[in-house]
């Protein structure tokens, strides 16, 4: 695990993307792993930017989702296939087609991720795979549990990742109480991870990943076990270290 200090939000951003723009050059046919929020808003800022100046080429990539809301429509203007087409995929020269986000409206949970698993193993697998983390130590949408989840799977969300995405929402009673995510297999196979993590609300998950013990209580201690994993925080989250 190597942890990269920056000075901010937006020098976070930027060393982030620097590393996503030398796997789609080293690489032009990758797969990407994304994620949503507001921690890889900047990445992909940043991206688009060098896109735009002639610097990366989107043609080839393909890309694969961490997760949804189950219940979103793609068209909603709070689910992550509306982030991922209104932040990144519409201002790159990506093809959407190969751009999987798992389907929050499927009527068979069950079926849908073993499909969505089958999926990730049929375009090649992930070869870099881009996380936040939660103020509760999860990745994606893997709460803390009992258990690390395996694969893909419909999640109860936790009071904690309900209140820290009603700012989103009209109101806390619109945000869904139901995603539909990856699995911590799912993360862990990717052949590169890495986690973006910015604000000192984030410094004691941030602790407990990297300094703690591997518990599914703090699902994101799990990637204390990957061979290549990058963390790249800001100051304030590291203020707990």
């Amino acid at each position: 695990m190597v942890i990269y200090k920056t000075k901010n939000y937006t020098d976070m951003s930027r060393k982030a993307a620097n590393i996503i723009s030398a796997q789609v050059i080293m690489k032009p046919d990758c797969v990407l792993g994304l994620a949503t929020g507001s921690s890889p808003l900047g990445t992909y800022k940043q991206l688009i930017d060098w896109y735009q100046t002639g610097d990366l080429d989107f043609s080839k990539v393909s890309s694969v989702n961490l997760d949804e809301y189950r219940g979103l429509s793609p068209e909603h203007e709070q689910s992550y296939r509306y982030f991922m087409n209104t932040n990144f995929f519409d201002h790159i020269n990506i093809d959407k087609s190969r751009t999987f986000v798992p389907d929050g409206l499927t009527s068979d949970v069950e079926r849908f991720c073993k499909d969505y698993d089958r999926l990730i193993e049929e375009v090649g697998g992930v070869d870099l795979q881009l996380l936040g983390l939660g103020h509760n130590g999860h990745i994606g949408f893997n709460e803390p549990s009992d258990a690390f989840p395996r694969n893909t799977h419909c999640v109860d969300l936790t009071p904690s990742t309900i209140d820290a995405n009603k700012r989103f929402f009209d109101s806390e009673e619109d945000v869904p109480r139901q995603a539909l995510t990856m699995g911590i297999r799912n993360i862990m196979m990717a052949k590169k991870i890495v986690v973006v993590v910015s604000g000192e609300d984030k410094g004691e998950a941030l602790r407990e990943v990297v300094c703690g013990p591997i518990t599914p209580k703090v699902p994101g201690s799990i990637l204390q076990l990957h061979p290549d994993v990058t963390i790249i925080a800001d100051e304030a989250a590291l203020s707990k270290m």
